[in-house]
């Protein structure tokens, strides 16, 4: 069941929103502050959060800002389309906006696809992530054989080859040899310039 967070100061419409969602299957949690919903928020874990951007002391878009890093997909609820709120609810990590008023049969379409975007979204950092991963270990390794081919002569295919040996005989991984490589070279560097500055 989809976990939904109804954020608004507005009692009526919390109280609106929260029991047509109920209505429709999902699972509702109300907070009808900023600073509620904050401490609701970790213990929940909810899959998307309903935020209304004017609120008392913490507005919406000071909890969004609070919440960034959870990368929690935000539908944000205001009663001023204004440019500047607009703007900054994007900064923060808006998957929607909707202006009030609003009802329950147009939020649930709303909802389904930002839920299926945030999805998206999720499985593209993932992907660059992954990619970030990917490109780092290689250059890392390039690294480990440009050290072995200047320190042992050997050319870039006998550089990767005794890499890989020396994995598989040690049952690791290329990239934690590589890195081991590249350690023991700048600390060798390292010992180098010293002995050459005491000299």
């Amino acid at each position: 069941m989809t976990k939904v967070l109804i954020v608004d100061d507005d009692r009526l419409i919390l109280a609106t929103l929260a029991a047509g969602l109920r209505h429709a299957g999902y699972e509702v949690f109300e907070a009808s502050s900023g600073e509620q919903a904050l401490e609701q928020f970790s213990g929940i874990a909810p899959d998307l959060m309903v935020l209304d951007v004017r609120m008392g002391e913490l507005s919406g878009l000071d909890v969004a800002e609070r919440l960034q890093e959870s990368q929690i997909p935000i539908l944000f609820l205001t009663a001023y389309g204004d440019d500047k709120i607009v703007q900054n609810a994007i900064k923060y990590g808006a998957i929607g906006y909707l202006v009030k008023p609003i009802d329950v049969p147009q939020l649930i379409p709303v909802i389904e696809t930002s839920l299926a975007r945030a999805i998206e979204l999720r499985e593209q950092r993932a992907m660059e992530e992954h990619l970030r991963t990917a490109l780092d270990q290689k250059r890392e390794t390039s690294v480990a054989i440009g050290i072995l081919m200047e320190r042992h002569g050997m050319d870039s295919h006998q550089a990767f080859e005794l890499m890989r040996q020396r994995a598989r005989s040690q049952r690791r991984k290329m990239i934690e040899v590589a890195e081991e490589i590249v350690q023991a070279g700048h600390v060798l560097s390292c010992e180098g310039e010293l002995t050459q500055k005491s000299l």
